[in-house]
This record gives structure tokens, C-alpha cells and sequence, in this order.
């Protein structure tokens, strides 16, 4: 509010016709006024003369009058320490990075948007005039005006003198309340929201030009000539080719026909179909995970409950069904897992009956593609067995029914061998039954093992461009000699069925024969065999190493059993009957008592001694037929699923339920031990428990 303006003489407002008289109350008003006014005045004028005192806290340095004249100059710059002085634009124009010379030093410590407005400003009129305040917020200055000017009426009449005079006496004692209604309090959270628009940077575009392709405009007009000339060249090019085909020899020719693989000239010329090859096979697996999406997801997520209600037996469940339309008659004589591709296995397809031996087929399935094979080789003669070489995956050695063993080559467009025996290199008489990549010799050539029915294990080498065999040993059945002409003696040949080496010493490996005996032998001593096991009662179909203990291996044979050996101990330590010829038999590879047989009865059995010592904890059909019998058996490396071929051509893959795969139980406070050491000694325990009994009457 502004001061309040004394009041003046009647004389000066008036005139000298004014009598002294009517002037008293006024007068009065004017001395105290007057006093107050001299009181102010003079506490003021005190304050000034009062001497000044210091006030020093009691810790103040006491400093000398040379040190207190000393000038101290300190100059406080605007300068952000904190900003980077070396910032560094792309300059357009010189085509170079430019450092910035002006950095900007500007530092904000504390920022608040405000939302209050003064009173009398546009903004706030208009705000107070919106909401129906205007007529309360009169301007202050005009009230005072109106105040001055009343009085000065009030005193200029001579009738109203004594009643403006009273009037006044009692503005002076209490100033009368100015009549404004009760402001009503605005509510603090409706405010007016206020904005402006900054400045937009302008846009950059960056262009190259590049040089356009080169074009050629062509025209030309058709005629009957021109056409006909065209036939005529077709016409030579043909002709061509059909003496290029005369000029090969006659053997080839008959190949030719008989793999129907005759391309002419104008085949070679038509659109070639393999530039689309890759994209055509990324969209059908597409489809088929599309089409399979169930089967993929029990793969991947599915976990039998009812497990945990089952008195620690598990199941098989079926996923895909593997099979090729050309391959329907033939049976599955070989699978094997490609060890670095952990989808992807090949299947041999022959016949197991040698009454009705024709063609064979190699195939490669992969999990990605149920509904075709990714590699197609087909063969004159059956195929018996096959491996995949462990450092080049791309290898396979195959065994055939006529006794050539062959190498195929994934890399290679074609479709046959890249490396084959003869009759000339040493090929066997019989059937191969098994073939295994072994590790590379001396001079770093690849080098593999096969066993055949005409008792021959041989070594082949790859050299060049051509397969050199040694026979490592010529398998004899011992005290079968007999009398031929002239009195000689002549020794039975022992037939070979299977064979397997040892995971760690590289000579020895174990050979299963027909005549159901099982022999040790080292690739250092070819004239004998290191040790000899009664086996069987009937031809031995697999036998294999465990791949954590280093002494167990497993055999299974057509005589109903399953055996499991110690090289060291002749007899077995433990035999399982399954009623049924066991076709073949593989170990787990995630555990050293967990093993999976399969039978011609159509069943597959899945072991574990460390749960069951005496019967399968699984035991389940897998082929619809009953005619159909179960050929062979492997476990995927990584992923809890086997695959099991039949003899109609057909390959199951089953994942195993969670307690056919059981891993030792968490204890509290101790960590689940893990590793080749811990499956061993879980061996070592159950073999301990049989070798008792032998080795009580030792002592």
C-alpha cells in the first residue's frame, strides 16, 4: 500500500477567508503527525553518529599492518572447468575434422520452472479477469486519488467544515476497513501451462552418385532366313554332341544307362536349377518346422510327469518318422551320428537277406528336414555298414555286400565315390561287416579299419589318389583243423562280424566273430590274438567299449543276450536275456551305466545298472508291424534322443523321459559332482559288487 498523505492547512487549501477557529482538530492532528514524523527522524540520525565496533570470533588469525596492507588479487573467471576443450566437428567444406574454438561454458547448478504471475501485469489481469476476480483487483492507485479528492471537497465547503473536521478526528484515531470481499483462494494445482517453440536444426543430406549400369539398346528384325539359319546351328550343335558320345568308351556307356544319367548338350544349356538350390532348402525346412511344430516342441520342452509317478521306469516317446520312398524295400544296415553336426546322421540301406541282395542306398537325414534326405548316394550293391571320419565330417567310409569298401566326399557335387577298392587293391571276398575311421598314421594319410566274413581285418590307406590295404589279422578258429588232399592241414577261417577300438590305447580293439567268440587283439602282434572270450552261442551282432571305463566293453548277440565284460576277468559280469534275437546294442554317452538294445521282436530295452541291475527300466514297442524287426540303434551326442532303424527301411527317433536319463540328486551343502571320474567310480561300485564272490575263495 503507499504512505498515507498527511493533511493539510486550511489556509493553504482554502484561503485567508477561512477563520482559525474551525481549524482545531485539525491542528492537533497536524502536531502529532508533526512529532511522529521529528521521532523518526531522529532515531534515524542516532544510528549514524553510533561508533562501529568489530566483532571477531574467538579462532581469527591476528594478522601485522604489513600483512593486512598486502593487496591479494584474485581474477574469477567464467570458465567451465569441467567442459571438453577438445571437441572435434567434421568440417564439409576443408573435408577434415576441425577442432571447436567455441565451447560453451554455460553451467546450470540448479533449474525451477516457476508457475506464479504478477498481479498487475497483461498475463495477469487477463487470468484474474477470466476467473471473475476483476472487479476485486481494482488498481491501488486510484483509491488514493479518490481519497484526496473528497477531502479537498469536504474542507472547500464553508457548511460541512465542522462535520468533514469530525469526520477526519476520527479517521485519525481508526482509519475506517476498506469494504473488500473475502479473496477466494485459487486452487494451487490449476495453473496455466506456457511454451514456446525452439529453434529446429536444420536437416543434412548426404548423396552419393553412382555410376549408372551400362545399357545397350537392341533391335533387330526376324525374318524366315534368319530363323531358319537359327535351327540350322541347333541343329550342328547336335550333332556335335552325339559324336562326343560316341567317342566314349563302351564301359561308360553302360554306366550311363544304368544310373540313367545321360545329359545332352541342351540340358546343360537349360536354366540350371542348382543357383536356387540353398534358398529352396531353407524355405522347405521352414515348411517342415511349420508342418512338424508339435514334434519340435516336445523335442525341445517335453518332459514326461509321469515320471515322477512310475517306480523309477521311463518311456519313449516317438518324434519324427525318417523315410524315402526310394529306399522303401531296403533295410537299415547302418546309422551313424555325424560328430560335429549334432542334427544330422547317415543311414546305410542293404538287405540282411542274402537270398534277395540288389541294390543299396547311403542316405543323410537331418532333424531340421524329416520329409527328405539332404544327400542321396545310391550303389550297384547293398551297404553294410559306414562311419563318419571324427576331424573331417564330411568324410564317410562305407562297407558293401560284394566286399569293396568306398569313400564318399559330402563336398563333391557328384554322386559317387571319391576313393573305391577293386578286386586289384585287395577288396574282401565276403560281406564288410563294420568299417572304422582310425587316426591318421606317420606320414599324416587318413587310414581306416574294416572286418569281413573271409576272416581279414585290414588296414586301407589313403595315398594319393588310391586306397593301399594290409592285412593286420587273419582271423582261425582254433583246433578246427582239417585233412586235406595229400595229408595237408588246413586251418577253418574265423568270419568277423564286428569289431570296436579302445577309446584310449590306440592297438587294442576287440573282434566279435560268427562262431559267437570275442577276441582281444593288438595292431603290434598280427600272428595272435592277446586274449579270447567264449562269448556266445551264436554269431556276435556288436560289441563295444563303454566310453568312461576303460576295462568294460559290452557285447550282444543272436542268441537272445546282452553281456557285459571285463577285459581282465573271462567270464561276464552281468548277462540280461531279452527273448528275442538282440540285433545291436550302443552305450549312453552321458553316462556310464545307461545302455539301449534293440530286438527283432520290435522292442527296444534301455538299461541302467545303477538303478536296475537285473531288468530293463524301459521296455517299449517301436514299429507298428510285427514282421518288422528293429536292425540297429544309436544315441544323439548331445540331446536326450536315439534313433532306431528298421529292416523296412524306416529310421524312429524317440527322446528319452527323464528317468531313463536321471543325474545324481542335489544334497544340502554339497555340489553335484561331475565328470568322467564320477561315472567311473559309479562303475567301479556295481562291478565291485559281482567281482566279491569270485574273490572270496582267493583269499
Amino acid at each position: 500500500m503507499p504512505p498515507k498523505v498527511p493533511a493539510r492547512s486550511p489556509q493553504s487549501q482554502i484561503g485567508p477567508a477561512v477563520k482559525p477557529v474551525q481549524s482545531r482538530v485539525p491542528k492537533s492532528i497536524s502536531r502529532k503527525r508533526d512529532e511522529d514524523a521529528s521521532t523518526e527522524v531522529g532515531e534515524g540520525a542516532d544510528e549514524w553518529t553510533l561508533s562501529k565496533t568489530l566483532l571477531k570470533p574467538p579462532d581469527q588469525l591476528e594478522l601485522t599492518e604489513a600483512e593486512l596492507k598486502e593487496e591479494v588479487t584474485r581474477i574469477l573467471t567464467a570458465n567451465n572447468p569441467h567442459a571438453p576443450q577438445n571437441i572435434v566437428r567434421y568440417s564439409f567444406k576443408e573435408r577434415a575434422y576441425k577442432p571447436i574454438s567455441f565451447v560453451d561454458q554455460l553451467a546450470i547448478h540448479f533449474s525451477l520452472d516457476g508457475n506464479l504471475l504478477l498481479r498487475d501485469s497483461d498475463e495477469g489481469r487477463r487470468q484474474s479477469a477470466r476467473i471473475g476476480l476483476e472487479p476485486d483487483l481494482a488498481p491501488v492507485a486510484s483509491t488514493v486519488i479518490e481519497v484526496e479528492e473528497t477531502e479537498v471537497k469536504e474542507e472547500g465547503s464553508k457548511e460541512d467544515i465542522p462535520a468533514a473536521s469530525a469526520e477526519e478526528a476520527a479517521e485519525g484515531e481508526e482509519p475506517p476497513p476498506h469494504s473488500m470481499k473475502e479473496q477466494k483462494l485459487t486452487n494451487q494445482f490449476n495453473f496455466c501451462e506456457r511454451a514456446s517453440q525452439t529453434f529446429n536444426n536444420p536437416v543434412r543430406e548426404r548423396a552419393c552418385q553412382m555410376e549408372p549400369p551400362p545399357r545397350a539398346t537392341f533391335s533387330a528384325t526376324a525374318n524366315q532366313w534368319e530363323i531358319y539359319d537359327a535351327y540350322v546351328e541347333e541343329l550342328h550343335k547336335l550333332e556335335k554332341s552325339k559324336e562326343k558320345e560316341k567317342q566314349k568308351p563302351l564301359v561308360a556307356k553302360k554306366e550311363d544307362k544304368l544310373r540313367g544319367r545321360k545329359l545332352t548338350s541342351l540340358e546343360s544349356q537349360s536354366d540350371d536349377v542348382t543357383k536356387v538350390t540353398k534358398a529352396a532348402k531353407i524355405v522347405e525346412r521352414m515348411v517342415n518346422q511349420n508342418t512338424f511344430d508339435d514334434i519340435a516342441q516336445d523335442f525341445k520342452y517335453f518332459e514326461d510327469p509321469a515320471d515322477e509317478y512310475r517306480d523309477q521306469e521311463g518311456t519313449l516317446l516317438p518324434l519324427w518318422k525318417f523315410q524315402y520312398d526310394k529306399a522303401k524295400r531296403l533295410a537299415v544296415t547302418a546309422i551313424c551320428w555325424n560328430p560335429k553336426y549334432k542334427d544330422l546322421f547317415a543311414v546305410g540301406h542293404g538287405s540282411y537277406d542274402f537270398m534277395k541282395q540288389s541294390r543299396g542306398m547311403l542316405l543323410l537325414y537331418t532333424m531340421k528336414n524329416p520329409s527328405f534326405p539332404e544327400y542321396i548316394f545310391s550303389s550297384e550293391s547293398g551297404i553294410m555298414c559306414l562311419d563318419i571320419h571324427n576331424d573331417h565330417p564330411y568324410l564317410l567310409v562305407v562297407g558293401f555286400y560284394d566286399g569293396n569298401v568306398a569313400i564318399y566326399n559330402l563336398k563333391k557335387s557328384h554322386s559317387q565315390p571319391g576313393y573305391k577298392s577293386s578286386a586289384k587293391s585287395g577288396k574282401h571276398t565276403d560281406p564288410v561287416w563294420q568299417v572304422k575311421w582310425q587316426k591318421d598314421d606317420l606320414d599324416n594319410n587318413l587310414n581306416f579299419f574294416s572286418i569281413s566274413s573271409d576272416g581279414r581285418i585290414v588296414s586301407w590307406t589313403l595315398v594319393k589318389n588310391e586306397l593301399v590295404h594290409s592285412d593286420v589279422i587273419r582271423l582261425s578258429v582254433e583246433g578246427t583243423t582239417m585233412e586235406g588232399p595229400e595229408g595237408l592241414q588246413l586251418q577253418t577261417i574265423g568270419c568277423g562280424t564286428s569289431f570296436d577300438f579302445h577309446k584310449k590305447i590306440d592297438s587294442l580293439f576287440l573282434i566279435g566273430t560268427e562262431e559267437g567268440k570275442i577276441y582281444k587283439c593288438s595292431k603290434s602282434y598280427s600272428s595272435q590274438f592277446l586274449d579270447t572270450f567264449d562269448a556266445h552261442h551264436m554269431a556276435v551282432d556288436a560289441v563295444s567299449w563303454n566310453p568312461y571305463h576303460m576295462k568294460v566293453f559290452i557285447s550282444c548277440s543272436s542268441d537272445w543276450t546282452v553281456k557285459i565284460w571285463d577285459h581282465t576277468i573271462k567270464t561276464p559280469m552281468f548277462i540280461f536275456d531279452l527273448n528275442s534275437a538282440v540285433g545291436d546294442v550302443a552305450w549312453a554317452p552321458y553316462s556310464s551305466t545307461i545302455f539301449a538294445a534293440v530286438t527283432t521282436d520290435g522292442k527296444a530295452h534301455v538299461f541302467d545298472l545303477s538303478i536296475n541291475k537285473y531288468e530293463a527300466i524301459c521296455s517299449q514297442p517301436v514299429v507298428a508291424k510285427k514282421k518288422n524287426k528293429i536292425t540297429h540303434v544309436q544315441f544323439n551326442p548331445i540331446y536326450p534322443i536315439i534313433i532306431i532303424g528298421d529292416d523296412r527301411g524306416h529310421v524312429t527317433c524317440l527322446k528319452l523321459s527323464p528317468n531313463l536319463r536321471k543325474m545324481p540328486k542335489e544334497k544340502k551343502g554339497q555340489e553335484i559332482q561331475k565328470g568322467p571320474e564320477v561315472e567311473i567310480a559309479k562303475l567301479d561300485k556295481l562291478l565291485n559288487l559281482v567281482r566279491e564272490p569270485a574273490n572270496k575263495p582267493a583269499k
